[in-house]
């Protein structure tokens, strides 16, 4: 947004908690290797994109009607890849399906945050739920995480104690730092949740087939409380299509119905989610290369000289550095987008083919020496992390 852009703004009669505030994005540049998004970077196989063509096809000769206001063929094959991959079996009316998981978030607030309650998050962690708590007017409470970029559970139990929050945000594996949540913490926080006051626990898992630790699906059994959203951005490689769902108690599902908007996800956006959930085979094979190379990108970056920062996800942040900014630009400057994501000496990188990689930890390399403080023992210590902007 220009100064000139946000000035007008200003004299709109906006909300005071809107006021100040930029929107949500990333830089979109053009540059040979863009890995600052967490998009996958395989397109997607020919034989899919032709399926795609022929259910569109289909939908495209009723779009005068309205689609399936209800999406349950498409609930129906999101649980059956959810039983298949996630250890545990649910059926459609645990499922709900919105346009991307920022939608799902949106309507988890409108219905159980608003003006008047509050919903807290763990961070740095995934800025849309700050984000969306505000522009549902729902208060913002921000807990913090350890040296190592983990929930300190001891602290985040007594801050649920203390504020009595109506959301918790667990993320895992949490962006942008990577790290996933043990099944006990989750379990612990809803315990804290429940006892504390009427609380949901959602736990955003958009990079959930990434980890190395099982889903925490199972979890919703017997908690009717907890919710677990998931993406078909990262690991379908299908960011431009905006489809997100979640898993939980068939209340909950009902709840959600009551603030969704009519007809919301259209008859070409269910068509091209089926065709993908027939190709997830394929699709999840494209998943175990980008592990690989996450664990390479580890290994490498580790082997340089960088701090890394354990991850479970698609990308890896590591550092430190003096002027995070000023090694962000330098990067850039070899041909390669990364993010500064706005925790104090880190950057964080997406995992990308073998190539695009190559040229990373090229640069990488390069920038170390003029900028990295990771083997400086009088660099910087790590400040409080500031709120990030993401992407999802």
């Amino acid at each position: 947004m220009t100064a000139n852009a946000s000035a007008a703004r200003e004299g709109l009669p906006i909300r005071d908690e809107l006021r100040g505030q930029t929107p949500y994005g990333a830089p979109q540049l053009d540059v040979p290797v863009l890995l600052n998004t967490n998009e996958n970077p395989y397109p997607l196989p020919e034989a899919l994109v032709a399926r795609i063509a022929e259910r569109v096809a289909v939908a495209a000769r009723e779009l005068n009607r309205y689609p399936d206001r209800d999406a349950v063929e498409l609930r129906t094959e999101l649980a059956a890849y959810l039983s298949r991959t996630a250890g545990h079996t649910v059926g459609v009316r645990q499922v709900w399906a919105a346009n991307g998981s920022n939608e799902i978030i949106q309507q988890l607030l409108q219905t159980f945050g608003g003006p008047g309650r509050t919903a807290i998050g763990f961070e740095p962690s995934y800025s849309m739920h700050a984000l969306i708590s505000r522009g549902t007017g729902t208060g913002w409470l921000s807990g913090a995480r350890g040296e190592d970029f983990t929930i300190d559970l001891a602290a985040a139990t007594r801050q649920i104690a203390e504020r009595a929050p109506h959301v918790v945000f667990i993320c895992s594996p949490n962006n942008p730092t990577g790290t996933a949540v043990a099944a006990e913490t989750v379990v612990a926080l809803y315990d804290a949740a429940m006892a504390a006051g009427p609380s949901m626990v959602v736990v955003d898992e958009a990079y959930g087939e990434f980890s190395h630790r099982p889903s925490l699906l199972p979890l919703i059994q017997g908690r009717p409380r907890l919710v677990l959203t998931r993406t078909m951005s990262k690991a379908f490689g299908a960011a431009g299509l905006r489809l997100g769902y979640l898993a939980a108690d068939p209340a909950v599902v009902d709840a959600v119905q009551l603030v969704r908007l009519p007809y919301h996800l259209s008859s070409v956006t269910q068509a091209t989610a089926l065709a993908a959930l027939e190709h997830t085979d394929t699709l999840l094979g494209y998943v175990r290369q980008l592990k690989d190379e996450r664990d390479r990108l580890v290994a490498e970056l580790t082997a340089i000289g960088y701090e890394v920062t354990p991850s479970d996800a698609n990308f890896v942040q590591f550092g430190r550095f003096a002027d995070s900014h000023a090694a962000w630009q330098a990067i850039l400057d070899r041909g390669v987008l990364i993010r500064d994501n706005g925790v104090p000496g880190r950057l964080r990188v997406s995992a990308g083919t073998p190539a695009e990689n190559d040229a990373f930890l090229d640069a990488a390399r390069t920038v170390f020496k003029e900028h990295s403080t990771a083997s400086d023992p009088t660099g910087p210590a790590r400040t409080e992390p500031t709120r990030t902007e993401e992407s999802a």
